[in-house]
Formats: structure tokens, C-alpha cells, sequence
């Protein structure tokens, strides 16, 4: 085995146990009732059930186990911002916004069902979300939750992913240089991997120098992930990246690699990674998964 390979294993593996308990409390999270309802929530678990990197809960569990958080705890945030993820999907891929009829190798949520459930489902998604977050499981103390709440409408909202979602739709009306790019996904992702990062944080009450070293860990890891996002979109294949590539391209949209090329790019995203870990230093040893998850990020091809 390669020192790449073998460096890579403890995340390959700590990536899969997320996802087994992640797949496991949203599948208790997310039960069809009996009804004529049982509908949405049968689109909602297709949604949600369906494999993914499971990045966003991975980033909480790691960040809340550097304070010592009860797995019970950060498991919940963690499959509150994975259905906060999943409702964004669903709709960023409805016909009125992206359009795409293929998501993580299976057909969208709207080509399954159709789109009027769709609709539904990512609504539902996003309410479970909060009810999630908000429940005395989450966490003894109600401050805590009354924040995490806060910090999550926060990040997903008009002035976070929405936001970003909206300017996104509109960016075809600006010039959109590389400064406009980089806070138009600042907004529609990155401020939901801040949140990922920094819940941990508030659930273990951190003080506030390591609340801002999280911070900035996610800053530099949410741009880095994007430029690699804008580079699968250019070389990736299909196949391999679970929904269809090519897109930014035959839409005219501007990208982090279509104002710097290609090179500069991912010289961009590598430099941002080794910044992200830079962020680190304050955590010793206790951060190392999330310094691999910074090189993880820009060497992925899904």
C-alpha cells in the first residue's frame, strides 16, 4: 500500500462509520407513518437514504469530538444539516432551478415521484430539520439548542445557502469576477460546512478561540471543496460523479475554473487545503481526521 493509501485509510474508514450511524438515526428519524401522507415521507427518505459522502454530518461528529460531545448529541446535528443538505438537493434539481433528472446515480427526487412531492419533501426535510435540532435530545442544556437553531436558519437562509441559491440563478445578469464567485458560494456552501464545523463548538460549550480556528478551518475547506466541485464539473465523469457534468460549461456560467483555468484551479484548492489544516494547529493530534478530510475534499472525484 502506498503512504497516500494508508494515510487515507483511518478517513476512509471513519467516513464509512459515519455514514452506517447517520443511515441508521435518519431511518428512525425519518419513519413513513400510515396515511395518505406516507407519500412525502417516502420521497423524503429517498432522498435522504440514498448514500452521499455524508461530508456535512462527518464534520460535526469530528469537530464535536474534539470537545468531548456525547455521540447522541452530535448524531442528531449531524442528521439535522445532512436533511437540511438533502432538501437543498431536491430542490436545486426541480425543473424551475437546475433541472436535473439524475442525483447521486439515481434519478432526482421529482423524476421518482414527481415534482409537486418533490416540493413537499425538501419542505419537510428542512422543518424535520429544526424540529430535530430543537428537541431536548440534542442537548441538556436549552441555550445550546436555542443557538444551534439560530446558527443553522442562519447558514441555510436568505442570508446563507438560499441566498447563495438566488445569486446563483442571477449571476448570468453580473460580471461575476472571481470576488463575486467566491462570496456567491460563501453563501450557497459554504455556510452550511461553517455550521458543520462550528456545531461541535456550541455543543461543547468551546470558548471562542476555538470556535474562530473552526471557523476559519471551514472558510478555507468550504472554498476548496467548491473548486474541486467547479473541476469534477469540467473533468469528472458522469458515472463516477453521480449527475451529470458539463453544466456550468453549456450554461455560459462563470466558475472558479473558468476565470482561473484549470491549473490555477486546483493550485487554488490545494493551497486553501493546507490553510484549512493550518487553522488546526490549536487541536494537536485530536484534529488529525479533519486534516485529512482537507486533502480529501480536493483529491475526490464525486
Amino acid at each position: 500500500m502506498s503512504q497516500a493509501a494508508a494515510s487515507s485509510a483511518p478517513l476512509a474508514d471513519a467516513l464509512k462509520h459515519t455514514a452506517e450511524i447517520v443511515n441508521a438515526e435518519l431511518d428512525h428519524l425519518l419513519a413513513v407513518p400510515d396515511g395518505p401522507e406516507s407519500r412525502v415521507h417516502e420521497a423524503m427518505r429517498y432522498a435522504s437514504l440514498d448514500g452521499g459522502k455524508r461530508l456535512r454530518p462527518f464534520l460535526v461528529m469530528q469537530s464535536a469530538g474534539l470537545f468531548n460531545v456525547a455521540e447522541s448529541s452530535s448524531l442528531r446535528v449531524a442528521c439535522a444539516i445532512e436533511m437540511v443538505h438533502c432538501y437543498s438537493l431536491i430542490h436545486d434539481d426541480l425543473p424551475c432551478m437546475d433541472d436535473d433528472d439524475l442525483r447521486r446515480g439515481r434519478p432526482t427526487c421529482h423524476r421518482q415521484f414527481d415534482e409537486a412531492t418533490a416540493l413537499l419533501a425538501g419542505d419537510a426535510l428542512l422543518t424535520r430539520a429544526f424540529e430535530t435540532v430543537a428537541a431536548a435530545a440534542t442537548h441538556p442544556d436549552p441555550a445550546v439548542r436555542c443557538e444551534l437553531v439560530w446558527e443553522l436558519a442562519h447558514a441555510s437562509g436568505a442570508d446563507g445557502m438560499v441566498g447563495g441559491q438566488m445569486v446563483d440563478l442571477r449571476a448570468a445578469e453580473f460580471a461575476m469576477d472571481v470576488a463575486a464567485i467566491t462570496r456567491l458560494q460563501q453563501m450557497k456552501t459554504g455556510r452550511l460546512i461553517g455550521f458543520s464545523c462550528e456545531a461541535g463548538a456550541v455543543l461543547g460549550k468551546a470558548p471562542g478561540v476555538m470556535r474562530q480556528a473552526l471557523r476559519n478551518y471551514a472558510h478555507d475547506l468550504g472554498l476548496a471543496f467548491q473548486i474541486a466541485d467547479d473541476l469534477l464539473d469540467v473533468e469528472g465523469d458522469a458515472s463516477e460523479v453521480g449527475k451529470k457534468v458539463g453544466k456550468d460549461a453549456g450554461a455560459g456560467k462563470a466558475t472558479f475554473v473558468s476565470l482561473l483555468g484549470i491549473e490555477r484551479a486546483r493550485a487554488q484548492a490545494d493551497m486553501l487545503a493546507k490553510q484549512a489544516v493550518r487553522h488546526l494547529d490549536v487541536f494537536g493530534d485530536k484534529a488529525d481526521l479533519l486534516r485529512a478530510t482537507a486533502s480529501f475534499v480536493v483529491d475526490r472525484r464525486s
